[in-house]
């Protein structure tokens, strides 16, 4: 129900399909799985079997599209997933026999612990930046549901030779535990979005819009954004550029505004729109950046100069980060800002802004 109501309501964003699948999978497992389901219809159960198998990875990629406010879709990812679907189908049709299918079974447990362990760590390592407070709750069942799973499923491989009965029971346990993760988690989204009305939930519309001019959902309960406070965080990046500081966290900015950490979140997210704060950082450097970069007075100065004033660390995540506000490479908003400015004033160049952010 959950999977055919997202491709009902959302057809064409990456994320509706990838929560779909992930409903999906998890109901095929239970039915294959089930105690009760017919041996005799084991050609019939094939698409339910595919659809099985595709659990472990539609989960790495729902942690990836939902705790990854930049996440793309890439064509390799459809090439794992058919891989592990197309490997799964031969050890069910008997293709694999002998010596080889049981450690193709054992190539696809490991394959499917190895997802669960990308999950957990990108689940992990986007923790800090995020700025969505139902989505850093939402993190904490993510790792404690899936540690569980990965825990019982090596404790079941472990204790093959001890205690010979264990492995199965402990697996049945971790399967079912998996089946409750796969299917709270695919239906989180669902749930989310009919408590909020029309608006699209936090994954959602951040795959759907812009990360950064995107408006955070907002509950009733929740205190409203002082004015005071955006100001003097506006003043702090603005006038002090606080953005500059090498190594700023969310927790010293937090200490330079004498706020609590939850509410400095609140206020950038709430506040200012921002689910990420690396994107909030960002807004500030990139604009300091393309007034370097469209100066004709600072035209010899190098790139890597320019970004490193701005607060980045390196090239790389300045390219990165240019090209996807304004389409163009530093050097390209370069050179056709200081061809405009030939006939404009410098002022007007300094405002100066090619293309629609992206």
């Amino acid at each position: 129900m959950v999977a055919v109501v997202y491709l009902r309501d959302r057809p064409e964003v990456i994320a509706a399909r990838i929560s779909a699948s992930l409903a999906g999978a998890g109901a095929a497992s239970a039915i294959v799985g089930a105690p009760g389901f017919p041996a005799e219809w084991h050609w019939w159960s094939l698409p339910l079997i595919a659809l099985s198998a595709s659990g472990p990875i539609a989960f790495w990629l729902w942690a990836r599209v939902a705790f990854d406010d930049d996440f793309v879709f890439r064509p390799w990812y459809a090439g794992i997933w058919g891989a592990l679907v197309g490997l799964t189908l031969a050890a069910s049709c008997g293709v694999v026999t002998g010596a080889a299918a049981s450690v193709l079974d054992r190539g696809l447990t490991f394959s499917d612990l190895g997802l669960a362990v990308l999950a957990v760590a990108r689940t992990f390592a986007t923790w800090r930046m995020d700025l969505v407070a139902r989505r850093r709750r939402l993190r904490v069942a993510v790792l404690i549901g899936t540690l569980a799973y990965i825990a019982m499923n090596a404790a079941a491989n472990l204790s093959s030779v001890a205690i010979p009965a264990w492995p199965s029971l402990v697996r049945n346990l971790a399967d079912a535990l998996g089946l409750c993760l796969l299917a709270a988690l695919a239906s989180w989204d669902l749930f989310r979005a009919a408590t909020i009305g029309p608006a699209l939930t936090p994954a959602l519309a951040g795959m759907a819009a812009d990360r950064r001019s995107s408006a955070p959902v907002k509950d009733d309960d929740r205190p409203a954004i002082e004015p005071a406070l955006l100001n003097r965080l506006e003043r702090l990046m603005t006038a002090e550029r606080a953005y500059r500081r090498e190594g700023l966290t969310i927790g010293s900015l937090a200490a330079l505004m004498s706020l609590p950490e939850y509410r400095l979140r609140q206020v950038i997210n709430e506040g200012l729109g921002h689910r990420n704060f690396n994107a909030f950082l960002n807004r500030y450097r990139i604009d300091e950046a393309k007034t370097a970069l469209a100066d004709a007075g600072q035209k010899d100065v190098p790139v890597l100069t320019i970004a490193m004033d701005a607060g980045f660390q390196s090239l790389g995540p300045f390219n990165r980060a240019f090209k996807a506000d304004t389409g163009l490479t530093p050097t390209e908003f370069r050179r056709l800002a200081l061809a405009k400015a030939l006939s404009k004033p410098l002022s007007e160049v300094r405002n100066f802004e090619i293309g629609e952010p992206r």
